[in-house]
C-alpha cells in the first residue's frame, strides 16, 4: 500500500529496532510537543491562554528546562502561568486555616472537607499538563490509523506480527483501542493475534530471567548465556512504558 502522510509516523515506528514501537512513536510525539511549546507558538495569545490555565506536569517542566533552547521563552511562559495559579488559589489558601474553636463557638465540622477540597484542586493543577493532553490526543489518532492499517495494509500487518511484544502499558493501550475502534469480528482477529504475540513474548522473557538467575550457580558457569544476559533491562522495558532503558541495552 502506498504511504499516506498520516501513515508515515506509524510505519516509521514499526521500522525501528526498538523493543516497543509505540514507545518510539510516543517519544517522537513528545519531542514535537516540547519543541512546539518552546518555539514561536509560546508568544501566541491562544497558546499562552492554554499554558497559563493548564500548565505542565512536573516531568514535562523538567524536560522543557533540560532542552536549554529557549530559557527566556520558558521563563515568560512560567511567569504568566504562575500569575494564573496565584489568582486561582490565593484567596482560598488565605482562608484555608480553620477558625480555632472557643467556649462560645463549637467545632467547625466542615474544616476537614474544606481542606480536602482545596488539596484536590491543587493536585488537579499539578497533574494538569498541556503536553500530556497533546500526546494523549495524538497517540489516540495514531492508534486509529494503526488499527486501520492492520486490516488494510498486508505489509504493515506482517511487520506488526513480527514483534514478540509491546510494553505492558501499550498492550493495555492496544486492547482499549480495539474495543473503541474495531467491530466485534475485527477485534476477534486483532486481539487474537496480539495475545498470541504477548503470551509468547512473556514466556520467552520469563525463561530468560530464570536462566539469568541460574547462571549465578557455579554449575552453570561455563554454559552459554544465550539471550538472557539482557533479560533484566528487557523486563524493565516491558513492564514500564519506555522502561528507562532503551533497546534492552
Amino acid at each position: 500500500m502506498k504511504e499516506k502522510i498520516y501513515t508515515i509516523p506509524v510505519n516509521d515506528a514499526y521500522n525501528t529496532a526498538c523493543k516497543c514501537p509505540l514507545c518510539a512513536l510516543k517519544r517522537d510525539v513528545e519531542k514535537y510537543a516540547l519543541d512546539y511549546y518552546l518555539g514561536p507558538s509560546l508568544m501566541e495569545p491562544d497558546t499562552r491562554k492554554l499554558t497559563n490555565s493548564t500548565g505542565f506536569c512536573g516531568e514535562h517542566l523538567a524536560k522543557l528546562y533540560e532542552r536549554e533552547i529557549n530559557r527566556l521563552g520558558l521563563g515568560l511562559m512560567m511567569h504568566t502561568h504562575m500569575l494564573d495559579l496565584e489568582k486561582d488559589l490565593k484567596k482560598d489558601l488565605l482562608a484555608a486555616a480553620p477558625t480555632p474553636g472557643t467556649l462560645f463557638k463549637g467545632k467547625d465540622r466542615d474544616y476537614k472537607k474544606n481542606l480536602d477540597a482545596l488539596a484536590d484542586r491543587i493536585e488537579r493543577r499539578l497533574h494538569s499538563c498541556i503536553i500530556c493532553e497533546k500526546i494523549d490526543f495524538t497517540m489516540d489518532r495514531y492508534l486509529d490509523v494503526l488499527l486501520w492499517m492492520y486490516f488494510e495494509d498486508a505489509q504493515f500487518r506482517a511487520r506488526f506480527s513480527e514483534y514478540k511484544h509491546h510494553c505492558l502499558p501499550h498492550l493495555a493501550f492496544l486492547l482499549r483501542g480495539a474495543g473503541k475502534y474495531l467491530s466485534q469480528n475485527q477485534a476477534s482477529e486483532f486481539v487474537g493475534a496480539l495475545v498470541k504475540q504477548q503470551t509468547e513474548g512473556m514466556a520467552e522473557l520469563a525463561s530468560d530471567l530464570e536462566w539469568f538467575t541460574l547462571k549465578f550457580d557455579y554449575r552453570n558457569k561455563d554454559k552459554p548465556w544465550g539471550t538472557s544476559k539482557t533479560a533484566i533491562p528487557r523486563a524493565i522495558a516491558y513492564l514500564s512504558e519506555e522502561g528507562g532503558i532503551q533497546n534492552g541495552d
